[in-house]
This record gives C-alpha cells, structure tokens and sequence, in this order.
C-alpha cells in the first residue's frame, strides 16, 4: 500500500472530475479524498496498490470531458481511514 498526493491541472473542475475519482476510487477500494482549489487545480489524495493508482489515472486520462493537462505526484505516509471523500 502506498498513498499519493496528486495535483491535477487542466480541464478538471466542473467536469465531475471529483465524482469520477470518487467512483473509480471506492470501487477499487481505496481511500483518500479528492478536493477543488482555488487556482482551478484538483488535489486528490488516494491510498491504495501502484497499480491501483496508476489505473485511478489511467482511466481519468480518457475521460471525455476531463483534459488533464498536467499531474504532479508525492508519495506520502499511510493514514488510517476509511472511504473515499469528495471535499469542497
């Protein structure tokens, strides 16, 4: 297990970015949250396996209506929680 903090810049707010993170995120059960900011920038930050992450972003990559322009990623320490959240 490992846990990320990711901020995606582009085409991400106002698109059911947030939802579709939620969705993908619970389903494979990971944990964490995925919130707006001010800048227009989503921040997520997810627990789970590399590949569940890397699949989280996979399928955001070829959403429709989601344009991820770009994603800086850093690894974090594990906390203990349950859920997936959308904040703010």
């Amino acid at each position: 297990m490992i846990r990320e903090r990711m901020i995606f810049t582009g085409r991400v707010q106002g698109v059911g970015f947030r939802y579709k993170v939620c969705y993908v995120a619970r389903h494979h059960g990971m944990t964490g949250f995925a919130r707006n900011e001010y800048d227009g920038s989503v921040t997520v930050e997810v627990q789970g396996t590399r590949a569940q992450i890397d699949d989280l972003i996979e399928i955001l990559q070829h959403d429709n209506f989601i344009r991820i322009e770009n994603i800086l990623r850093e690894e974090m320490e594990l906390q203990e929680e349950k859920g997936f959240q959308i904040r703010g």
